[in-house]
């Protein structure tokens, strides 16, 4: 039976040959994809494009919404989501209310 000294230098050992194993498959494999991609011409943007931040979802557009206010002044709109502006704070919005 091996020792415990024994074993962490065998798991070391192991550990060092996994990372040399993956850096030369790595480079190997990085070539196939890019001459796939230049054989068929495939862009990045076809593979999702550039890189997002580990656990971030994907962006998906989100539709405006429409405009529920108007200054009769400025012109200015507001949704009615969010903090008013300045020019219908503390208001009485139903003067201000977009008819459809």
């Amino acid at each position: 039976m091996s020792s415990y000294k024994e074993l962490l230098a065998q798991r070391e050992k192991l550990e060092k040959q996994i990372e040399e194993a993956k850096s030369r498959e790595y480079a190997e494999v990085l070539n196939e994809i890019k001459q796939k991609m230049a054989d068929y011409g495939i862009s990045l943007s076809e593979l999702g494009g550039g890189r997002a931040p580990k656990g971030a979802k994907a962006a998906r557009p989100r539709a405006g919404v429409a405009p529920k206010y108007r200054d009769p002044e400025s012109g200015s709109t507001w949704s009615g989501r969010g903090k008013p502006p300045r020019w219908i704070a503390g208001m009485d919005r139903d003067k201000f209310l977009i008819q459809k």
